[in-house]
């Protein structure tokens, strides 16, 4: 089962500032048992909504807005993708987080990935060669 954790916003991180070298530690240590135990997939931090944009799709069109937004609580801050045996595996994880982060003040989510299985009969033969075209050429891509 693959998981996202996703890091919230707040007044820190949509501030700007580089994280001190404490946090980063913090975190590289974080990530580092996650490797080693073989369920990290990926992770990055993001840019403040200052340097974002927002998309908005009306009867097809697109309109952009410019950041920065109004509601840090509502924006992501960052994600880390895992993959373990259970939703029990990935709570575990989460309440391993940094406490160190947001002056302890952090907010995480903690959401499922859909798996190709999950999806039932609507996802035929046909689109499931192409999914694992699509992995495989991303795969070699990296």
């Amino acid at each position: 089962m693959r998981f996202m954790i996703i890091r919230k916003a707040d007044k820190h991180t949509e501030a700007g500032a580089p994280p001190s070298q404490e946090l980063l530690a913090a975190m590289m240590k974080y990530n580092e048992e996650l490797v080693k135990a073989g369920v990290m997939l990926a992770g990055d931090g993001l840019q403040p909504s200052a340097k974002g944009a927002r998309i908005k799709f009306s009867k097809g069109k697109p309109t952009v807005l410019d950041g920065p937004f109004a509601e840090a609580k509502e924006l992501i801050a960052g994600f880390t993708m895992i993959q373990v045996k259970s939703r029990e595996e990935a709570l575990e994880w989460v309440r391993r987080w940094p406490p160190l982060d947001g002056d302890g003040e952090v907010e995480l989510e903690l959401r499922q990935v859909y798996e190709a299985e999950d999806f039932g009969a609507e996802f035929t033969p046909a689109l499931r060669e192409q999914e694992e075209r699509l992995r495989a050429e991303l795969a070699a891509k990296q």
